[in-house]
C-alpha cells in the first residue's frame, strides 16, 4: 500500500516538475515564412554598405544607402542580445509596403507569445528619420505600459547606432521601403 502511494506521489511530482520546466506558447500572430537568417556576415554587409555610402557621399554630397531585411534582422538581433532584459527575442524584420514589420517572441514567466510590431518610417521637418508605431499585436498578452515609447526609442537608437557618425551631418531627402529593402537617400550637410 505504501509503495502505491509513493508511486502516485512520484508520478504527480514528476508531472509538476515537467510542467514547471516548460514554456507554454499562448499564440499571437504567426511569423511570416521563410524566416530571415541571422548572421554576422549580414551585420558586416550593413557596416560595409554604410562605409561605401559615406565614401561615395564625400565625393558627391549625396548618400544613397540600401538596407536589406537580413541586415536589419541581424543587426537588431545582435543589439537585443546585448541587453540584459530585451523587450523580445528572435526578431525578424520585414520591409514591405512602406512599413517596417518586426516579429519577435515575448516571454513572461512560463508563457511566451509571438508579437508583431509595425512602424511607419517618414522624414521629419529637420530631415531626420521619424519612426512611428502603427500597430502592435501581442496576441493574448496585454501591451506593456510605456510600450510605444520603449520600442520607438529602441528602434530609433538602433538606426542612430547603425548610421553612427554620419547621422548628425546627414539630412534625409527620401526613404522608400518595399520588396525587402529600405532605401535611404540624403545629403551631407
Amino acid at each position: 500500500m505504501n509503495s502505491r502511494k509513493i508511486s502516485i506521489f512520484a508520478g504527480i511530482l514528476s508531472l509538476v516538475l515537467v510542467i514547471l520546466a516548460c514554456t507554454f506558447n499562448i499564440g499571437g500572430p504567426s511569423y511570416p515564412t521563410p524566416p530571415i537568417l541571422v548572421s554576422t556576415e549580414a551585420v558586416g554587409e550593413l557596416k560595409s554598405s554604410l562605409e561605401t555610402a559615406v565614401a561615395a557621399g564625400a565625393q558627391s554630397g549625396q548618400i544613397t544607402l540600401t538596407l536589406t531585411e537580413s541586415q536589419l534582422t541581424s543587426y537588431l538581433s545582435y543589439k537585443l542580445l546585448g541587453q540584459p532584459h530585451p523587450l523580445f527575442y528572435n526578431p525578424q524584420v520585414y520591409l514591405r509596403a512602406g512599413q517596417l514589420k518586426i516579429y519577435g517572441t515575448v516571454k513572461k514567466g512560463y508563457f511566451q507569445a509571438t508579437v508583431r510590431i509595425i512602424f511607419n518610417a517618414t522624414i521629419d521637418n529637420q530631415g531626420k528619420l521619424s519612426i512611428e508605431l502603427y500597430s502592435a499585436d501581442f496576441g493574448p498578452l496585454p501591451i506593456p505600459n510605456g510600450f510605444k515609447e520603449i520600442v520607438t526609442a529602441t528602434i530609433q537608437e538602433a538606426y542612430s547606432g547603425a548610421l553612427g557618425p554620419i547621422a548628425t551631418g546627414f539630412r534625409l531627402q527620401s526613404i522608400m521601403i518595399e520588396d525587402g529593402t529600405m532605401q535611404i537617400i540624403g545629403l551631407i550637410k
